[in-house]
């Protein structure tokens, strides 16, 4: 079993979901001849015929609201938005449309769309391709959000959320699609809604995902290895609904948590976490919940030392660590 990166994962999840269930199709901004700007769809158009990997005009809205139409007329598309920050567009037909037709129609006209987005700041993409825009999704019950960053995961969320018969929203970190490589199941399985435990401890507990996932894992070994402290790292996977109970279960271990997310610190995602841990786990808490997230301008710039002053660093992830354990 050959190691694969997110990207590969996830195009071998949208390659088996489509061998599998003829309804399910790939529409989306140069998917077909082009593979996708990022290449997760190469090679699709050629397998399955251009009228199952659909390149679209340049319109996200015409995008989602051709998915949500085929969706009631028994397909299952995966609709792609070249990068999360083209999304606006089409914020009508996902939270009044799509996130309302199961509810609406008393459960009589499901809307099984899929639509993915990649994320995140990168080196060079300034304010309109850096951007992390989970948040805008996280409050329209209907919809539900996910982020998986490793490649098992992302290749079994992606199935699960192709056969989820409500919308997902599927986010992909950018600099993750070829950082992380494992080794990728066939048989592995991801529910929506369930977090996931990556490495366990009694001090502290880190909540992230996306790239902040991997830069707190190489803390905590970092802090393990040099001060004894024990930290516990657990990424939520899917954003909305949280799995509350695994998140406050490590809460309540540790008594010390610290939520870390690469959106705005204000309204993001990290922000629920925090209150449902202040609420829920107050009585085992023995610190104040902590975040780290960027700074409230509009996006990252081009200049690479301001952008990598947006992003939470290693350094400032390890302070900030270091003043919760010692706390």
């Amino acid at each position: 079993m050959a190691a694969k990166n997110l990207l590969q994962a996830i195009h071998e999840g949208l390659a088996e979901e489509m061998r599998a269930d003829e309804s399910v199709m790939v529409l989306g901004e140069d998917v077909g001849r082009a593979g996708g700007v990022f290449r997760v769809t190469q090679g699709l158009q050629e397998e399955f015929g251009a009228a199952r990997v659909i390149d679209t005009p340049l319109a996200e809205s015409l995008i989602v609201g051709s998915a949500i139409g085929l969706s009631v007329n028994g397909m299952r598309p995966v609709a792609e938005i070249q990068f999360a920050d083209f999304i606006p567009p089409a914020f009508d037909q996902i939270v009044n449309e799509a996130a309302k037709f199961y509810y609406r129609s008393n459960g009589a006209w499901p809307c099984p769309i899929t639509i993915r987005a990649p994320y995140g700041a990168v080196p060079g993409g300034a304010l309109y391709h850096s951007q992390s825009v989970e948040a805008w999704f996280c409050n329209t019950p209907g919809l539900k959000v996910v982020a998986p960053t490793y490649p098992a995961d992302a290749k079994a969320m992606i199935k699960s959320a192709i056969r989820d018969p409500n919308p997902v929203l599927f986010f992909e970190h950018k600099r993750t699609y070829r950082l992380i490589k494992e080794e990728v199941p066939d048989d592995h399985e991801v529910p929506i809604g369930k977090a996931r435990v990556h490495r366990e401890g009694t001090d502290i507990t880190v909540i992230a995902y996306g790239l902040m996932l991997y830069t707190a894992l190489e803390v905590a070994r970092k802090l393990s290895e040099e001060h004894g402290i024990e930290t516990e790292v657990v990424e939520p996977r899917t954003l909305y609904p949280l799995d509350k109970e695994t998140i406050l279960d490590s809460a309540k271990e540790t008594g010390k948590v610290l939520v870390i997310s690469e959106a705005n610190l204000t309204g993001s995602v990290s922000g629920e976490i925090a209150a449902v841990v202040a609420r829920e786990a107050f009585e085992w808490l023995d610190g104040p919940v902590m975040r780290l997230g960027a700074p409230d301008v509009p996006a990252a710039a081009f200049a690479r030392p301001m952008m990598d002053h947006f992003v939470p660093s290693e350094e400032s992830i390890e302070e900030a660590m270091l003043e919760l354990a010692r706390y």
